[in-house]
């Protein structure tokens, strides 16, 4: 094996884009189940604040997770322009409520970069990687740090 095998991934990751107010993230399509459209939740007593409640998901309870407000960004209100990616993350199924779906990407996996050390390493537990296309900076969600714990949700 030579040096390049060692530093560069083959293959490529496909990802869904969507914007969160004005940034953009994106998450591996693979875990992505369906794309809705803005449904008003139930809300749970106890949940945690940036749990908006559930949706009937046919015949399924669905929670609901603001990601502005679990990202620690201004929650904008409530618009049938919202969207909701239904994703599916260890055993899990839950709604996503973003501003608006952007677009499916292919992206080499050597060019996905691990995010910067910081002192408050708080951006890497909710980004798993970044990467540049077409000039955006786009940032790759661990979607197991967004995820509420099992014990949040208890009503």
């Amino acid at each position: 094996m030579n040096d390049d095998d060692t530093k560069s991934e083959v293959g490529e990751i496909e990802l869904l884009s969507f914007r969160v107010g004005e940034q953009e993230y994106s998450v591996d399509i693979m875990s992505v189940r369906e794309i809705r459209g803005w449904a008003k939740a139930t809300p749970l007593p106890h949940a945690p604040s940036f749990v908006r409640g559930v949706i009937n998901l046919r015949g399924t309870v669905l929670p609901i997770v603001d990601l502005a407000s679990r990202l620690g960004l201004p929650s904008g209100e409530d618009s049938n322009r919202n969207v909701i990616i239904v994703v599916h993350v260890d055993g899990q199924t839950l709604g996503l409520l973003v501003n608006a779906v952007s677009d499916i990407l292919s992206i080499p996996l050597g060019e996905m970069q691990s995010p910067p050390e910081l002192a408050a390493d708080v951006s890497r537990t909710f980004i798993r990687a970044l990467t540049i296309y077409e000039g955006r900076m786009i940032r790759v969600l661990n979607l197991e740090a967004v995820m509420p714990n099992k014990e949040g949700l208890a009503a």
